[in-house]
């Protein structure tokens, strides 16, 4: 089926559903880990697979495609388990659906089936040891792939069974090609520092991309930087640069009036607030037993929050540290 044709069919579908790489080929990155996995599947040699890394990074998408390379579409439902973390996945279901299935030979097609087990740093100790067996009595006919965020959630056991893959962020020079392939498929108005945010925004993240693009995209007629960072509830540049100005120029009252008055007009999370001054203290040239001062309040700060305190009296602490850091500065000039 054709982009197009798909297009026809599905309108109201995602676009990270929508432009899910269907082939190996397709795939935009990591291209030693899709090339060593191409080789597997043409000499039909495909261990156990442990796939691991942070979201977005094209896990599930990269073994999916290997299954519909290796499957046709009428095959794949008999062929191919695939069970995330909104299955229930307890030791039961590894000794019943999945032992089941990896059982079972298929008497049409030679050859292996796929499990695949998404999201499984989320499966208990006990299902990971009762895999364990499972793994080892059926390889002859079933290869299980195993995905994950944190390989420290796996057992050992099961990661010596598999051939681990680490797939890191993705480059801003293999996101922007894919992105501006989307936008011209779909007829997105995008400027280049929208181009800039999503890519920002998303940190590594083909997923966040996407599902950014197409909420600005509804929202507003241009994806541009203002628009992306307002529709995400995330402080722009500018933002960051006015409040770290009030704080180290302003009194603390006028600070702590004028940062409300910003969090309440755009609907700002203290924490993203936070998290943008951090980086922006970094950058910015400071007296260093100064910015070591800050970085540690800054911290404490965070913690506190994340501990769920009041955003209130948070924001008067992240402003008292700052204005302590002028005096210091004062007192040093």
């Amino acid at each position: 089926m054709t982009t197009k044709e798909e297009k026809a069919t599905n309108p109201n579908l995602p676009w990270v559903e929508k432009y899910r790489p269907k082939q190996l080929d397709d795939l935009i990155s990591h291209k030693d880990i899709i090339s060593t996995i191409g080789k597997f599947v043409k000499e039909e040699r495909l261990p156990h697979l442990l796939f691991y890394g942070p979201p977005g990074t094209g896990k599930t998408s990269t073994i999916l495609a290997v299954a519909k390379q290796i499957y046709s579409p009428k095959e794949f439902n008999s062929m191919v388990l695939e069970l995330n973390a909104s299955d229930d996945r307890g030791i039961g279901i590894v000794r019943g659906q999945i032992l089941s299935f990896a059982s079972t030979r298929t008497i049409f097609k030679s050859g292996f089936k796929i499990v695949i087990l998404d999201e499984a740093d989320a499966m208990t100790r006990d299902a990971q040891n009762a895999l364990r067996r499972v793994i080892e009595k059926f390889t002859e006919n079933t290869r299980f792939c195993i995905i994950c965020n944190y390989l420290s959630k796996i057992i050992p056991a099961l990661q010596s069974r598999c051939t681990r893959f680490r797939f890191g962020p993705l480059g801003t020079d293999q996101m922007v090609p894919r992105l501006q392939h989307v936008v011209t498929e779909e007829g997105v108005t995008i400027t280049d520092d929208g181009m800039k945010a999503l890519v920002t925004l998303a940190e590594g993240d083909m997923r966040k991309a996407l599902n950014i693009m197409q909420s600005t995209h509804m929202a507003y007629e241009e994806v541009n930087e203002n628009n992306v960072y307002t529709c995400v509830g995330h402080p722009l540049r500018r933002d960051i640069e006015n409040i770290v100005n009030w704080v180290l120029n302003e009194n603390f009252t006028t600070a702590y009036r004028n940062i409300t008055d910003l969090k309440t007009k755009k609907g700002l999370a203290l924490q993203d607030i936070l998290t943008e001054i951090h980086n922006y203290v970094h950058r910015i040239d400071l007296p260093i037993h100064v910015k070591i001062h800050l970085l540690e309040k800054m911290a404490d700060v965070e913690y506190r929050l994340a501990s769920g305190t009041s955003e209130k009296m948070q924001l008067s602490s992240l402003i008292s540290a700052f204005q302590a850091a002028r005096d210091l500065i004062v007192a040093e000039a």
